[in-house]
């Protein structure tokens, strides 16, 4: 939890709870064992951490002890590497206003009169991140924060060209296409602790730029697990991957066998309603629906992929699940089928 000017200190649940007399004096009985110099009105959130997934509705509490004689509740998102605060809604406790477009999709859950929490509905991967609910009496402000995480997979992304052909923007915009958004480093960490081994480096939403390293490899630092960082890189110039974070679909993903060219490809995911799966389809689809198929498939950027869950001879050739790669053949080679995503 984070606080503002005069936030809310590891005494203030207890304050918070009890009734405030003249001058800031506390009659809460043994919660209290001083007098406090001014009221505090938010209590601190029991979970700092709220879990969520794509396309969910979620709500992030903020909860007054005691209402001031009048006050306004702001929400505001802090974005990462940005410096900066997004507001998205305010609130007299009778009316609320939206702001930018997250605010179309937030409310007030008002389930009582203390009640400032924030319901988001639609929940989309760029949601994801840290909060402040702040309380403006025009006294003395006080804020809570907390951190909205999504439930994903973290995968490393490079096209057709070859490795290290992407600037920050252009990752950025890559990681979009194919159904994500740039990992943050909290995400790769996760990642990383959960398997993920890759020795590419790659752009993260922050900035910077890092690999994940489980496994030692000849002639590569460092011989030891843990994710390399190359700290913070010039987002204009310096070029490298991308690591990409998904969710959880709304649709679902299928796998059409043939010997089909990508146009072909394409055509057959039409006739069933549906459309060529991206990358982060595939992925996700792998991780939150166990789709295990051992047939190398088309995707929508032209890469041939597969998706593995239950390891096997003659499978992918290594001991882990995961999602396999074939690399981009020619358009025109007409030896794969195709993973289809239909809503």
């Amino acid at each position: 939890m984070e606080r503002g000017l005069g936030g809310l200190g590891n005494a203030g649940f207890g304050q918070a709870l009890g009734q405030w007399g003249s001058g800031g004096s506390c009659h809460c009985g043994p919660l209290c064992s001083a007098p406090h110099p001014g009221p505090h009105y938010l209590l601190p959130p029991i979970h700092e951490v709220i879990h969520s997934r794509r396309g969910a509705t979620t709500t992030l509490p903020c909860v007054l002890g005691a209402p001031p004689p009048s006050y306004k509740v702001r929400w505001s998102k802090v974005e990462p590497g940005e410096l900066r605060e997004t507001p998205i809604l305010i609130t007299n406790g009778l009316h609320a206003r939206g702001y930018g477009p997250l605010g179309g999709r937030a409310r007030m859950r008002r389930g009582h009169r203390l009640d400032a929490s924030l319901v988001i509905a639609g929940v989309r991967l760029e949601d994801e991140g840290r909060y402040r609910c702040e309380l403006i009496n025009g006294i003395e402000d006080e804020s809570v924060a907390m951190t909205l995480r999504l439930e994903g997979v973290v995968f490393p992304y490079q096209p057709s060209r070859g490795r290290y052909q992407f600037n920050y923007y252009e990752a950025k915009q890559a990681c979009e296409e194919q159904d994500g958004r740039l990992a943050t480093y909290a995400q790769l960490y996760q990642a990383w602790t959960e398997g993920l081994d890759w020795c590419n480096a790659g752009w993260l939403l922050e900035g910077s730029v890092r690999y994940p390293v489980l496994t030692a490899r000849a002639l590569r630092w460092p011989r030891s697990a843990r994710i390399r960082s190359y700290g913070p890189r010039d987002r204009k110039r310096d070029r490298y991957d991308a690591f990409c974070f998904t969710s959880a679909l709304s649709g679902h993903v299928f796998f059409v066998p043939g010997r089909l060219s990508l146009s072909e490809a394409h055509a057959a995911c039409r006739r069933r309603g549906a459309m060529v799966a991206k990358v982060g389809h595939l992925y996700a689809a792998w991780k939150f629906s166990g789709l295990d198929q051992c047939d190398g498939g088309w995707l929508a950027d032209g890469s041939v992929r597969f998706p593995i869950t239950t390891p096997r001879p003659r499978c992918g050739g290594l001991p882990d699940p995961g999602v396999r790669s074939f690399g981009f053949p020619r358009p025109q080679q007409a030896d794969y089928g195709t993973y289809c995503y239909s809503e």
